[in-house]
């Protein structure tokens, strides 16, 4: 008997660990969303994961313009509405031979941008975004947190998760993968 307690405590301890699922995410050339469409909502006000940007991250769009549109990674839509309306992600852009990660929200129909730092092609990087009362917090590895204020209208959240997603006005030049690693 005591065998079995110890066995199950264990299986509990284990069970308590987090979990993580990997998925690679392809956005195809001429297209701006990636391949997967399913419908989730986020469980918690904390999205934890992993993203590793291989050398298909890299592109030149032929104008300045064009190339510092914020191509969207991961997050969720906030307050009950739709992501156009209230919504936090991480979103990346290649820029001057480096890949750029900023916060990508918007706040009551208002987008916000805000620099958050840069990350090596094939390096695994963690990103941490939080809902908070009154504010969004994005981390990137160990870097400092930058603070997004969160719309005055939420007084509930109810979140559906953001996939990646290529540009705003120019769909992907080439096919763009992305591996993604969920922690649960």
């Amino acid at each position: 008997m005591r065998n079995l307690v110890l066995l199950l405590l264990a299986t509990l301890a284990l069970s308590c660990e987090d979990a993580t699922f990997e998925r690679t995410y392809l956005i195809k050339q001429g297209e701006h969303y990636a391949t997967h469409k399913g419908v989730e909502a986020l469980q918690s006000n904390t999205l934890d994961f992993y993203a590793t940007f291989d050398r298909t991250a890299m592109y030149d769009l032929g104008d300045n313009a064009l190339q510092s549109n914020k191509n969207k990674l991961m997050g969720f839509s906030d307050c009950n509405s739709l992501h156009h309306d209230n919504s936090a992600r991480f979103a990346w852009q290649w820029y001057g031979g480096k890949l750029e990660i900023f916060a990508y929200c918007y706040v009551n129909g208002a987008r916000i941008e805000q620099y958050i730092g840069t990350v090596a092609i094939g390096e695994k990087n963690k990103y941490t975004l939080r809902c908070m009362p009154d504010h969004y917090e994005f981390k990137l590895n160990n870097q400092e947190i930058v603070k997004v204020e969160r719309g005055t209208t939420c007084d509930k959240g109810l979140y559906y998760m953001l996939w990646p997603y290529f540009g705003g006005a120019i769909p992907a030049p080439h096919d763009i993968t992305i591996a993604i690693e969920r922690i649960y």
